[in-house]
């Protein structure tokens, strides 16, 4: 791998971190507001489960990443599963743009990790 490769895979996986982090801490944002603002039921209770395995799947994609780890293209790619998932809820149930936006972004920056 020449130096313009290694610089620009080093690019791809810093903003492939930021997109995560970002996620993580949108996702966690949202769901505080949600969990505030909703009475707890079970379609409540299933979309939050979604949105908090959504932050920490973006949060340990990201620190593998930081870490080198040569197992984060399996996990990034998970992670763009799960991060496409709680785009397409958070569309679903509405008023949570943020979140969408938010995973969306992660979703694409680790299926190009991933790949």
């Amino acid at each position: 791998m020449n130096n313009a490769s290694t610089k620009l895979m080093d690019e791809d996986l810093s903003t492939c971190v930021d997109d995560g982090l970002r996620c993580y801490r949108t996702c966690l944002d949202t769901d505080v507001k949600r969990g505030l603002a909703e009475e707890a039921n079970r379609v409540a209770a299933k979309h939050i489960r979604l949105i908090l395995t959504c932050a920490e799947m973006c949060r340990t994609a990201a620190h593998l990443m930081l870490l080198r780890s040569p197992h984060h293209r399996q996990l990034c790619e998970e992670c763009a599963a799960i991060c496409s998932e709680c785009a397409r809820e958070c569309e679903r149930v509405g008023g949570m743009d943020e979140c969408a936006e938010a995973c969306r972004f992660c979703a694409d920056s680790c299926q190009a990790m991933a790949i």
